[in-house]
């Protein structure tokens, strides 16, 4: 039997504020979470454009999507893109670490500028197009059929949900046990199914493994993501990355809480060469914080290519260009009129997020970023007045630094004393001492997301069936 894939303005020197804001270090991107999906989603009225990553890594003849969608497609509306769009929008929008440098309190102004990267961060052989178009005995019926770029397409409806469950079984599908139970709501609400294959065929033309995207677009009064499918077959937890844009502001969940990530905390230095596993711990620690069924803002700030203003602080790179856009479905980034773009962040289980998500648009702009700030003392000596005090603050700032790691991390902050004690003279600085199990980042215990890639979510599995305050404060 086949397998089916468903899918920081840190200034805490000792006078006045630098007038420059720091210089970006590293971001901690969608790629350092294991079990993850990434998902455009484009908003305009009652008007849905949804891209969809698909992160498949196997054999393309055992890849398939079912997504439950609430009209039927036309092929116009369904489209492919490249994943250079979903590696843009991650790189811009990632929380990120920026470094400041201490002047020197005996008037020997030394700034060094660094900069670091880190590395961000189907069915058998059988062709769809030869199957019948009504199964009348099981109540489902083949409402469309096309053929885009690499992928064959169905458009599905059903009346039963063990008669869709047969169905899918029949023509190739493993169903997890509980699937039929899921299914029901949708096919009571009237929802049709956007069925996927790869047309081996093609594929083969493009001499790749790697699946693109894809787009779908489709109008309907809800605004909403179906999650409960994409744990129809999961047993653990699901990170999903929401890349969102409206022309009137932030998108946040209806019907669960919206909370921004704690934003421009000030942390050690020797957070440089660990930044992916402090962000991934902070966000951890967030997460139980909000009792596990809240949705994380990471990014929030107007993007619109025709405007001159900033658009992040510190920025990692050029922002969107209105192509880039326009291939996500932003359709009106050519026209001048206001792109607002979201990031959102959702880490959900079944027992947490037992309701499809629900958004809404918000006329809230406030620019918002997740940044975290390191500030690197000011080389010596300190042969003056200045200097004496200067030294006495640093070990103040120190200890103040180890703390906010401790509330953002549970981490255990005993091991760096010498951090406070040994002041600007103080290295640790290996990659290899991660303060926590020696670990590298890692989710939902390793365990692959196993569940149905559905609506608006892009849930990736290899087994499964069923998947930033107006500006930052100023530096």
């Amino acid at each position: 039997m086949k397998k089916v894939s468903i899918i920081v303005a840190l200034l805490l020197a000792t006078g006045e504020a630098l007038s420059f804001c720091g210089f970006y270090v590293a971001k901690a991107g969608a790629k350092m979470f294991n079990n993850k999906s990434e998902v455009i989603l484009v908003r305009d009225g009652t008007k849905s454009v949804i891209t969809m990553s698909n992160d498949f890594k196997g054999d393309v003849k055992d890849f398939a999507m079912v997504i439950p969608v609430p009209e039927i497609l036309r092929e116009r509306d369904i489209r492919i893109v490249e994943r250079s769009v979903f590696d843009q929008l991650d790189a811009y929008s990632a929380p990120r670490l920026v470094e400041y440098y201490d002047p020197s309190p005996c008037n020997q102004y030394l700034y060094k500028k660094e900069f670091k990267s880190l590395k961000p961060a189907a069915f058998r052989n059988q062709s769809m197009m030869n199957m019948e178009v009504v199964e009348d005995d099981l109540g489902v019926t083949i409402e469309a059929q096309y053929t885009v770029g690499e992928y064959d397409i169905l458009i599905l409806s059903a009346k039963e949900s063990d008669g869709l469950k047969t169905w899918l079984t029949t023509n190739g599908y493993e169903i997890p046990a509980k699937a039929e139970k899921v299914l029901e709501p949708y096919i009571k609400s009237n929802m049709k199914f956007f069925v996927v294959k790869v047309n081996l065929e093609k594929q083969e033309q493009m001499n790749t493994d790697f699946l693109r995207p894809i787009q779908i677009t489709f109008n309907s009064p809800k605004f909403m993501l179906p999650i409960r499918l994409g744990m129809a077959n999961s047993t653990g937890e699901q990170d999903m990355i929401v890349y969102a844009f409206t022309k009137n502001g932030r998108v946040e969940a209806a019907n669960y809480r919206t909370v921004e990530m704690p934003t421009a905390r000030k942390i050690p230095t020797f957070i440089k060469q660990k930044f992916e596993q402090f962000y991934f711990d902070a966000f951890e620690k967030a997460y139980a914080n909000e009792g596990k069924k809240s949705v994380f803002l990471e990014y929030a700030w107007n993007v619109t290519p025709s405007w001159g203003g900033v658009k992040c602080d510190p920025c990692v790179g050029p922002p969107p260009l209105t192509n880039q856009l326009m291939q996500a479905g932003v359709d009106w980034a050519s026209t001048g009129e206001q792109v607002y773009f979201s990031r959102l962040h959702v880490r959900y289980t079944e027992s947490k997020f037992p309701q499809d998500l629900q958004f809404v648009v918000t006329p809230n702009k406030t620019n918002y970023q997740a940044r975290y700030i390191l500030t690197h003392p000011a080389r010596g000596p300190y042969d003056c007045d200045n200097g004496k005090a200067y030294e006495e603050n640093l070990k103040l700032r120190r200890n103040l630094e180890l703390s906010e790691l401790e509330i953002l991390t549970d981490w255990n902050t005993n091991k760096y004393t010498k951090y406070i004690s040994e002041g600007s003279n103080y290295v640790n600085e290996k990659q290899d001492a991660w303060p926590v199990g020696g670990a590298a980042p890692k989710s939902g215990g390793g365990n692959p997301p196993w569940g149905f890639l559905i609506l608006m979510t892009g849930v990736v599995a290899t087994g499964g069936m069923y998947y930033w305050r107006n500006k930052m404060k100023e530096a």
